[in-house]
């Protein structure tokens, strides 16, 4: 680390008389191909619970958890309490600049908030860490090209957590498509239906539990009082729909299938063109971002049209209200509910081609059928399922970036995908279907998508001339210097204000 950066790092620290110790170079020197690994988990009230699993199941491998780290001190205490009857030597921290400062770590596994990924994966490879950083990896544009030049100036492994890219059958029919198994691409799909329900709506702040660290837990972003329903507690989860924390579920499930669908496509940068529409509908809350949505890139090879639905294919009825609250919170199906499907998919992509089509309709699986949809191939079976952190592990040891399925390039660029999208709906104003139909014609293969969301909408009790959505501006971009042309107001959301010291460096 160099001593301008590295004096930063300490300024931003509790511990500023502490050293770093466990750099990357003493690491590099120390650190043989049979030794430990001793990993970090940052976050771990929810996705982090997998990171766990992950590592401990490579304890053959040599991999130990020496750190915990969460701002929530019960799930913190929870967390230590289990590693303990599971004889593990591992400190917990509440504050992650703490443990990169005291702990000797060789990794750092992140599975905070959005808004935290960006500068904690930053933080930990500038102190000599190698990363795992979920998805998506940043929480604008901007940041996420930060994470690249972080991990590329001193020379770290960063893996993102897009499972999907170490799915050996998706890898598989990928190669097919680029081979022309199905002849050209026309239009590749994303799609995530998913139910999600209303937050509800608040009479006003909402009180922070006690055993939280709210200034940590909000970090880069506004030190504002949460706007969740249901009183304490309420902090966790929902704060994906607020642009603050996170990209709605563009951004939270959708980003899997969004890196699905560019993986498909073989584009190694940001769209030159893209497009949104969508909005908040179906009931009234506080939240921030849309529950139904399209974003199309326009890529020169074929579209990348991604749909975004969070309400049922069927309306929930004053019968049926209390299953489908409960199981709809976490976007989960009850028995009084169902989601759309669209070729075998209702959480996956489909990519149209000249001779048939390919339907990945999970994490790691891939079906081939014809222009009749007869099936002519089933890849499904045999994955393992700690393939990603195992992937991980591998490259730590082999020092090769080359060797992971998911580097910090492709999921700085499949998020960056989902905040473009998003930026054109945070643009956009109120329209009549007839305005709207005047700008999609010029979009190809939009016209379909967007005729069967008002079919979805419509089944839900969603009059869009009345209940109008938000169209987005349609944005040409500049993929090499990733800035849009000519619309300062969406370059402006390419990148965040930031709440000292929680700031994402200019220069890394």
């Amino acid at each position: 680390m160099s001593t301008l950066n590295r004096r930063n790092f300490l300024k931003t620290s509790l511990y500023t008389g502490a050293t770093l110790a466990w750099t990357a170079k003493s690491w590099a020197a120390v650190k043989g191909a049979n030794d430990s690994i001793r990993v970090g988990v940052i976050g771990f009230n929810g996705r982090g619970q997998s990171h766990i699993k992950g590592y401990r199941d490579l304890a053959a491998e040599g991999v130990k958890i020496a750190g915990y780290c969460d701002v929530d001190q019960k799930v913190l205490d929870k967390q230590l309490a289990d590693a303990g009857k599971k004889g593990e030597d591992a400190k917990g921290f509440t504050d992650m600049r703490v443990m990169l400062e005291k702990q000797q770590l060789d990794a750092v596994s992140i599975a905070t908030p959005n808004h935290w990924h960006s500068l904690a994966a930053i933080w930990a490879i500038q102190a000599g860490k190698d990363v795992y950083c979920e998805k998506p990896v940043s929480n604008c544009v901007w940041e996420g090209r930060k994470i690249v030049e972080a991990a590329r100036k001193y020379n770290r492994i960063v893996q993102t957590g897009t499972q999907s890219r170490s799915s050996a059958n998706i890898a598989e029919a990928v190669k097919q498509i680029a081979a022309g198994k199905l002849g050209k691409v026309n239009i590749v799909r994303g799609l995530c239906y998913k139910r999600r329900d209303s937050i509800g709506k608040t009479d006003g702040p909402q009180e922070v539990p006690a055993n939280i660290n709210y200034d940590l837990w909000c970090g880069p972003a506004p030190l504002t009082p949460p706007r969740r329903n249901g009183g304490k507690g309420s902090i966790h989860y929902d704060w994906h729909w607020f642009w603050d924390y996170g990209a709605g579920d563009l951004g939270n499930q959708g980003i899997h299938q969004m890196d699905i669908a560019r993986w498909f496509l073989g584009v190694n940068e940001l769209s030159p063109r893209v497009w949104s529409i969508g909005g908040r509908v179906g009931y009234v809350d506080d939240a921030e971002t849309p529950n139904t949505q399209i974003v199309y890139h326009e890529y020169k090879k074929a579209p990348l049209i991604f749909e975004v639905r969070g309400l049922p294919s069927e309306p929930v009825t004053a019968d049926k209200p209390a299953k489908a609250e409960k199981d709809g919170k976490k976007g989960k199906k009850s028995k009084t509910e169902t989601m759309d499907s669209y070729k075998g998919a209702s959480i996956g992509v489909i990519v149209e081609c000249e001779n048939g089509y390919v339907s990945v309709p999970n994490y790691v699986s891939a079906i081939f059928y014809d222009n009749d949809g007869k099936k002519i191939q089933e890849l499904k079976g045999g994955e393992e399922g700690n393939a990603h952190f195992d992937n991980f592990i591998a490259a730590v040891k082999s020092r090769k970036r080359s060797d992971l399925h998911a580097e910090i390039w492709e999921g700085h660029l499949s998020s960056a995908l989902c905040h473009t999208g998003n930026i054109s709906y945070r643009l956009g104003h109120k329209a009549a279907p007839g305005e709207m139909m005047e700008q999609l014609k010029s979009l190809k293969g939009i016209e379909e998508s967007f005729g069967r969301m008002k079919e979805h909408l419509a089944k839900n009790n969603v009059d869009i001339e009345s209940t109008k959505l938000t169209i987005g501006p349609v944005l040409d971009m500049d993929p090499k210097v990733e800035k849009f042309v000519g619309n300062l107001d969406a370059d402006k959301l390419l990148r965040r204000e930031y709440r000292a010291p929680y700031v994402v460096p200019d220069k890394v």
